[in-house]
């Protein structure tokens, strides 16, 4: 048993992968400020915005954690998300990749709003 009882951290290929990309963009970073370096400072921060852009591409192809706790048998980080494909439902990262996941629709159609607001006037009327 671990010192943090049996819960899902959510380690996963996706968070692994991007923490080790942050690490190296934070010690280039770090190594900029000691020599004083812009050129130094720019390639950590651009390793920076590598790291979470490359977090975000892995948990689009299944390699990271759906939102919420899974079931134990999917808390090994070899443990591909099938649902990834899909989207998840309040995930901002699948929002902005413009997944959605079905039977959810974020926004009413604008057909929609407009039959909505008219009817509402027939109700005043």
């Amino acid at each position: 048993m671990s010192a943090h009882g049996n819960v899902d951290l959510g380690h996963t290929v996706a968070g692994w992968t991007g923490t080790a990309v942050a690490v190296v963009g934070l010690s280039v970073l770090g190594l900029s400020v000691v020599t004083v370096s812009p050129p130094l400072a720019l390639l950590g921060a651009g390793l920076g915005v590598l790291a979470a852009l490359t977090t975000w591409w892995l948990h689009l192809a299944g390699w990271g954690k759906p939102t919420g706790p899974r079931p134990e048998s999917e808390w090994s980080w070899r443990v591909r998300d099938r649902t990834a494909l899909r989207g998840h439902p309040h995930c901002l990262g699948c929002r902005l990749a413009g997944r959605r996941p079905e039977g959810r629709r974020i926004l009413a159609a604008p057909e929609a709003r407009v039959n909505a607001s008219t009817a509402g006037d027939r109700a005043a009327a």
